[in-house]
């Protein structure tokens, strides 16, 4: 009931004033007990004043009943009266079991039947609402069976109902619940866990019956080789194994495989050879250590696997060196034979050589090959093959091996000796010492001993009558050319030639090159006053009119110096005036000309020393000097020219001598055109003229012409003068328009240009082209 409950009227029992109870002072005293109930003195009801529990104020369960003794006590009089309160019993506990897990060890060889027993539950209720029954989960081995004591009490018994297996089910897991009578009914829940005791009643087993294992030779020693498991479905030291070779197992496998007897492993004792043994079989025993030892066995096949661990080997049957650089293609020059030990793949070799060689492998036979020559093979460009032949086997990875030999080429004499160039130009210059040295002409021959040994000459060639021997000398072992006599360049201007460079081979072989000698031209010629002519050291007298105006020729100085164009371009100036304001003088083609006209004041005479200066280095240099005698005189003007006319004695010596020099050049002048007259009728175009000949000068300038005389080369291209003799005048035509062209060749040295050796005759060719056409 709940705290406050009223359970009596206790005043109403007693039979009491209600009013009294307090003067009275009336107390309830509980007799060995907690003050469960207490009394209300306003209403005198027996009420609950603590939670009442029957199994706590009656523990023990001999009796049903259980009884709450009180005191109840006035004054007043005094008065006691002794109270009994009976504690009813309702269903408010649960059975239960002093352990909620129970344990049972049953060996699997325990007959059906067994009993096996049971902690009971326990229940503080009493009566009805105690432990009235049991029950068992559902179980194929097990049922449960009721028992009831003296006392009325329930407990249960575990009965075995069929026969347990441990290798099937090694623990069994059982609830038992205990069910009370009381409404409603109340149940408790204990575990059972029945674990089966082993017995030694299953052998060990293996896997398989057979194994087959492959193993690598050369394996490490203590490596895996296969770890045997054998199960034992027992437990305990039924199911520990012991693993052992059977007799059935040669001492050669024993010996070369370790056993271990605890965990199975079967490990590499000694170096595995493929080439010893290929195959191992051996016969395993399993043994538990039970009581009564049970057994199992099974077949080991160890099947060794050949590894690539023989190098190939090569043999070198026969190897021909040195040979002929001019062997033949096809020709067997070594015999190799190869070969491996190992299996398979890994005893199928191959043979090689290096790439971009002028050889190649042909196989003979089984493991025979041969060195044949598949090119053509030249020293000079490889003298000797470092051949290496190496053999490799298919093996993973592959093993090789090599053998490396030397050929060497002989020397054959098939290179012809070689210069640097096909064609030298050696410039010479003329003064030159006799005896030195102009060049060398070193070749080069790539063969060897006395195939590259050269020997050098001049092949013979006459030039003017004269042997090439006779100019040149050249030494046979290193090729210096030397120059045998000095060379003047008016005289000589070049030389073409050939040089043979031989071998000392057999047969010898030869190149030869041409050789171009030009003679340099060196200022080694001073100009040569040619006009106007004078004897040697004399001086020129002319006479002019003192009417000349302007402008006006009074003279042309001409020099010709027979050196190079270079050397040969000649200036003019005065060396001495009289009076240099009445005076020019062109420095390029050498005309005095007035610049002014002659007045009363001016001298008669005049005295002009004109220097002629070429352009070498050092210069070079002739003077003249000419005498002016202005007299009174009148010009007489044409059209077509310009005449000046001076009164001179003809028959004085300096006219003497240049009437002489001008028919001698007129003479000339007519047996060049006769002759080019000739050579044009022969020619088949007359635009074209003839090709020159090596030897001869080709000049082609501006220039003018007069008549017949012809102009010296110089820088300005000057016009050409004529003197000429008409009645006691000397006429001077000036110049023609540009455009004038004209050729020289083989002119003779005394006419101061070049000689020629193999032009036959002198030759002049003349050609005017106009201004308009030239444009």
């Amino acid at each position: 009931m709940e705290e406050g409950s009223v359970v009596a009227n206790l005043a109403a029992d007693l039979g009491l004033e209600v009013k009294t109870l307090k003067t009275r002072k009336m107390r309830l005293d509980v007799v060995a007990n907690k003050k469960y109930l207490d009394i209300n003195k306003d209403t005198g009801e027996l009420f609950i004043s603590e939670r009442i529990d029957r199994e706590v104020l009656c523990p023990s369960k001999t009796t049903s009943y259980c009884f709450l003794k009180l005191d109840a006590t006035i004054e007043n009089p005094i008065r006691m009266f002794n109270i009994e309160v009976e504690i009813l019993d309702i269903n408010d506990n649960a059975p239960h079991f002093r352990r909620g897990t129970m344990h049972l060890d049953i060996s699997e060889s325990s007959p059906v039947g067994e009993r096996f027993s049971l902690n009971n539950a326990a229940d503080p209720d009493v009566g009805a609402n105690s432990v009235k029954n049991y029950h068992l989960s559902a179980s194929d081995h097990f049922v449960l069976e009721i028992q009831t004591g003296r006392d009325g009490s329930k407990f249960a018994d575990l009965v075995l109902k069929t026969a347990l297996d441990r290798e099937q089910q090694a623990v069994h897991n059982l609830i038992l619940t205990a069910v009370d009578g009381g409404v409603p009914t109340r149940t408790g829940t204990a575990s059972i866990i029945v674990r089966v005791l082993d017995v030694n009643d299953n052998a060990p087993s293996f896997d398989k019956d057979k194994y087959v294992v492959d193993v690598m030779e050369n394996s490490p020693i203590g490596s895996l080789v296969i770890k045997l498991n054998a199960t034992d479905l027992d437990e305990g030291s039924n199911s520990d194994i012991v693993y052992s070779y059977s007799l059935y197992t040669s001492e050669r496998t024993q010996v070369m495989f370790k056993l271990n007897p605890e965990n199975g492993e079967i490990r590499v004792k000694e170096m595995i050879n493929y080439e010893d043994f290929k195959l191992y079989e051996m016969e395993i025993i399993a043994s538990d250590k039970g009581p009564n030892s049970l057994s199992g066995q099974c077949r080991v096949t160890i099947q060794v696997t050949d590894m690539n661990d023989n190098h190939p080997e090569i043999s070198i049957k026969s190897f021909q060196s040195p040979v002929k650089e001019n062997v033949a293609t096809d020709t067997v020059i070594a015999v190799v034979s190869v070969g491996d030990k190992d299996s398979g793949d890994n005893g199928v070799v191959d043979l090689h050589i290096p790439e971009n060689m002028p050889f190649k492998l042909r196989e003979s036979s089984d493991n025979y090959y041969e060195l044949v020559v598949s090119e053509p093979l030249d020293r000079e460009k490889v003298p000797e093959y470092e051949i290496t032949f190496t053999v490799t086997d298919r093996g993973s990875p592959p093993l090789s091996d090599n053998e490396t030999m030397t050929l060497e080429l002989l020397d054959v004499n098939d290179n012809v000796p070689q210069f640097p160039q096909s064609f030298y130009t050696i410039r010479v210059l003329e003064n030159n010492a006799p005896g030195a040295l102009l060049s060398s002409l070193s070749a080069f021959d790539p063969d060897l001993h006395e195939n590259q040994y050269l020997v050098y000459f001049i092949i013979e060639k006459e030039i003017a009558n004269t042997s090439m021997s006779m100019l040149f000398s050249i030494n046979p072992e290193n090729g210096n050319l030397y120059a045998l006599k000095t060379f003047d360049y008016e005289i000589e201007r070049e030389f073409l030639f050939h040089i043979e460079a031989r071998d000392s081979g057999s047969p010898p072989l030869s190149s030869n090159v041409s050789v171009h000698i030009i003679i340099v031209d060196q200022n080694d010629n001073a100009p040569v006053i040619v006009s106007p002519w004078r004897a040697h050291g004399s001086v020129v007298e002319e006479k002019i009119p003192r009417s000349t105006d302007k402008g006006s020729l009074v003279a042309k100085v001409i020099a010709l110096d027979t050196d190079s164009v270079h050397n040969s371009r000649i200036t003019y100036q005065f060396l001495q005036v009289t009076d240099a304001s009445l005076f020019s003088l062109d420095q390029y083609n050498g005309e005095i000309r007035t610049m002014r006209m002659f007045s009363y004041k001016d001298s008669r005479h005049h005295r002009l020393v004109v220097v002629a200066k070429d352009n070498g280095e050092p210069a070079l240099s002739a003077t003249v000097t000419i005498k002016l005698l202005t007299v009174e005189t009148d010009v007489k003007a044409h059209s077509d020219m310009t005449e000046m006319p001076l009164e001179y004695d003809i028959f004085s010596d300096i006219n003497l001598y240049l009437v002489i020099g001008l028919g001698s050049v007129s003479f000339l002048l007519l047996i060049t055109i006769l002759v080019t007259i000739v050579l044009k009728c022969q020619t088949p175009k007359a635009s074209k003229a003839a090709p020159p000949s090596r030897n001869s000068v080709i000049s082609e300038r501006n220039s003018t012409i007069a008549d017949s005389t012809l102009v010296s080369n110089d820088a300005y291209w000057y016009s050409l003068f004529l003197a000429e003799t008409r009645k006691g005048k000397l006429v001077v035509r000036q110049p023609v328009p540009k455009g004038s062209r004209y050729i020289v060749s083989s002119i003779p040295r005394g006419t101061g240009l070049s000689e020629t050796s193999d032009s036959a005759a002198s030759t002049l060719q003349a050609s005017t082209t106009s201004s308009s056409r030239s444009k």
